[in-house]
């Protein structure tokens, strides 16, 4: 093999292991089996929530979970792999999406993956894809917190619609 061929490899491996590190949440899939089609229909889903699916050869993702001390993803890293790498601010949007898709798809396998830098197995990101979005939790959040001021909004009025309703003495 000659040194350029060599110090390409490298550059595509230090270019994976920076994808890693960097990475909120990271998903990997055997994709064997997919139409182009469906193919086409999940990267558009993963990529309109900030997630880049990329097909990457095993080699070169077993160097690059090594150089960024990734420990316990190599059994992972067997046959077609595509691995969706979530960058957004949903980091549980690629296990929500790929977990969605592979209930529509039998043939979408996931494999495993990591969460906030942790390896997650595919239980884990099975239970984290049916955690609701940052903006539902928000929203749900916001729901609680008015619910005490909308009931006492509602005693205040109660109050003073009783008080009209007395007879002036």
């Amino acid at each position: 093999m000659s040194k350029e061929t060599i110090a390409a490899k490298a550059v595509v491996v230090d270019d994976v292991a920076k994808k890693l590190s960097a990475a909120k949440s990271v998903v990997i899939v055997d994709y064997r089996g997919l139409t182009v089609e469906e193919v086409t229909d999940l990267r558009k889903q993963l990529r309109d929530s900030d997630v880049a699916m990329e097909v990457i050869k095993n080699k070169v993702l077993v160097r690059a979970a090594e150089k960024a001390g990734i420990d316990g993803l190599d059994d992972t890293f067997v046959g077609p792999t595509a691995v969706a790498f979530g960058n957004g601010d949903d980091s549980i949007a690629p296990a929500r999406i790929l977990a969605k898709f592979a209930k529509d798809h039998d043939v979408l396998e996931i494999k495993g993956g990591m969460m906030e830098g942790k390896v997650a197995s595919v239980d884990e990101i099975n239970t984290y894809a049916t955690l609701p979005s940052r903006e539902d939790l928000l929203s749900m959040l916001a729901s609680e917190l008015q619910s005490p001021i909308r009931s006492f909004a509602f005693a205040v009025k109660q109050v003073a619609d009783n008080k009209d309703d007395e007879p002036a003495a």
